[in-house]
């Protein structure tokens, strides 16, 4: 995945010196929207962000409508700006799932999204274990490289599970463990 992300980052790179692709005239292709959006591209394509991603993340997560259909076309059609964005056709399915995926996919996201009501007495809320589509292709992407920053999935839905940063797992699995274990132990001993 890095193999491909680092040429892609060529790519992009590349582009005031890439034969019939751009011009010597052109040497300013790599500037205002068409720039944020040739970053934007590249610092939504890996989980570790330098802080020099910020004016283009910046840019792209203020895109925003009344309705997220309408959000997500929008930072599509921006996205689009960047001249390797339509290229080849993966770089086209990248721009494509980074616009539907970018911001919906962290561990905040997808706890709130992915929320389901148990039936039975009363009903429970319960978060789902199961990564949206949009999630998946995002994340597994050839040109991505989300293999050891994207989210994780702590425990059972039917007990408590939820998503967490990956960074944070083994506190979490731990923290998950020991309350179902002092769970259990209340329950067998009635205990606080």
């Amino acid at each position: 995945m890095k193999k491909n992300l680092l040429g892609m980052a060529s790519a992009v790179v590349a582009l005031g010196t890439s034969p019939g692709s751009v011009n010597a005239q052109d040497a300013d292709v790599l500037s205002g929207d068409t720039r944020l959006a040739c970053e934007a591209i590249l610092c939504l394509s890996t989980g570790q962000r330098p802080s020099e991603c910020t004016p283009s993340l910046d840019h792209y997560f203020g895109i925003k409508k009344k309705k997220l259909s309408d959000t997500l076309e929008a930072r599509l059609s921006f996205l689009n700006k960047c001249p390797v964005a339509n290229q080849t056709p993966q770089m086209s399915t990248l721009v494509r799932v980074i616009s539907r995926s970018a911001g919906r996919c962290d561990a905040a996201s997808l706890n709130s999204a992915l929320q389901m009501w148990t039936s039975g007495d009363g009903g429970e809320i319960y978060i789902g274990n199961r990564m949206p589509d949009y999630c998946m292709a995002y994340t597994a992407h050839a040109y991505t490289d989300f293999s050891q920053t994207k989210p994780m999935y702590v425990g059972m839905p039917e007990n408590g599970g939820y998503w967490v940063e990956a960074k944070d797992y083994e506190r979490a699995l731990a923290e998950y463990n020991a309350r179902l274990e002092a769970e259990h132990r209340n329950y067998w001993w009635g205990g606080s």
